[in-house]
């Protein structure tokens, strides 16, 4: 595991999907949390392809071989050519700039390069790598709640009451706590419902306790709000605060992404990450992280991961090193942007199986 691999900025939800009113819900999933501020190449350029793509078509890609993957980022992709909209006020009744159901869901095949090359000067810049990137992101998010948005409205008035929510996520728990009985189940279950609740009413800006599609998008991605702020620090400071003292101590930071089960030595980039908590993280150097070290960790003011992925697209593939790239850059450096799970069966192949 690479340091600070567990703190990537690709956010997470806190949601626990239920498969109906009265689902059985599954397992949560992380905390809503933005990462920190440095990039890092997992194997296979995971984090480049999400970025580039988002998450569900970099899955897509992920399943072509490698011809299939380079064809597509310089020919053809199923991605539709409808642009992202920005969100529109809040309240307002149009706030899916994407595929509502009631649409045709048209794709029309068109040149991944050439649609981010904006001016068709035939040269992609990083300033129009970070506005494609920044797109993909936003569509990802806002094609997230329409993709759930019919399991919590379940009066159909386009609204999500807080008690529809409840009762799609925790109905079933509600109804039938004896079949509970695991004290960690119980634990999650009784921690997760007010936590759901409190970042439910910080999203609902007119305090009617029934989210419009914005204020709903802001409960299932606080880190994309600004009204939200305070409760992903919070949520991280629950989470990470194992001693419950109100603050994140040097050990709870490294817990948090790694667990030294076998009692070794830490790997160097952990002490790397001690060596960034007591040089960047904490900024006071009283041994530990307040709450605005944490957001200044999290959520960094001066730091634009777009433009920052941009940065290091366009340095990885410039041949040139004319700060620009050409199709051909592109191409020739096809498997960063889009990647293909196929590259790697050879090394699957070969590799220990007891690492796999």
């Amino acid at each position: 595991m690479a340091g600070g691999g567990a703190l990537r900025a690709l956010p997470a939800l806190l949601l626990l999907v239920a498969a109906g009113a009265l689902g059985k819900p599954t397992a949560r999933q992380e905390r809503a949390r933005a990462g920190a501020a440095q990039h890092e190449d997992l194997p296979g350029f995971q984090y480049d392809h999400e970025a580039f793509l988002g998450k569900e078509e970099a899955r897509s890609f992920d399943q072509l071989s490698p011809e299939e993957s380079r064809e597509r980022l310089g020919t053809t992709t199923g991605v539709s050519c409808s642009e992202p909209a920005q969100p529109l006020p809040v309240g307002s009744e149009e706030q899916m700039p994407l595929r509502q159901e009631a649409q045709p869901k048209k794709k029309k095949a068109r040149k991944i390069v050439d649609r981010i090359d904006d001016d068709k000067d035939g040269y992609i810049t990083t300033e129009e790598l970070k506005t494609w990137i920044k797109r993909v992101q936003k569509r990802y998010i806002y094609e997230n709640v329409a993709k759930v948005w019919k399991d919590y409205d379940l009066n159909k008035d386009d609204k999500i009451a807080w008690e529809e929510y409840k009762q799609a996520t925790y109905g079933y728990y509600l109804e039938n706590p004896e079949e509970f009985q695991d004290a960690t189940d119980q634990h999650s279950f009784k921690k997760m419902l007010p936590r759901d609740e409190r970042r439910f009413k910080a999203a609902d800006l007119d305090g009617d306790l029934a989210a419009t599609r914005e204020e709903f998008t802001a409960f299932l991605h606080p880190e994309e709000f600004e009204h939200m702020k305070n409760i992903v620090v919070l949520e991280t400071l629950e989470d990470i605060d194992k001693n419950e003292d109100g603050f994140v101590d040097q050990d709870e930071y490294i817990a948090d992404m790694f667990a030294n089960e076998e009692g070794g030595p830490e790997p160097d980039w952990v002490i790397t990450e001690r060596e960034q908590f007591s040089d960047f993280r904490d900024l006071n150097k009283d041994g530990k992280m307040d709450k605005d070290e944490i957001q200044h960790w999290i959520l960094p003011q001066d730091y634009d991961h777009a433009l920052a992925e941009a940065r290091h697209l366009v340095y990885e593939s410039d041949v040139d090193k004319d700060q620009k790239l050409t199709k051909e850059e592109v191409l020739d450096n096809w498997n960063m942007f889009v990647g293909s799970q196929a590259t790697n069966y050879g090394e699957d192949l070969t590799r220990n199986h007891d690492e796999l």
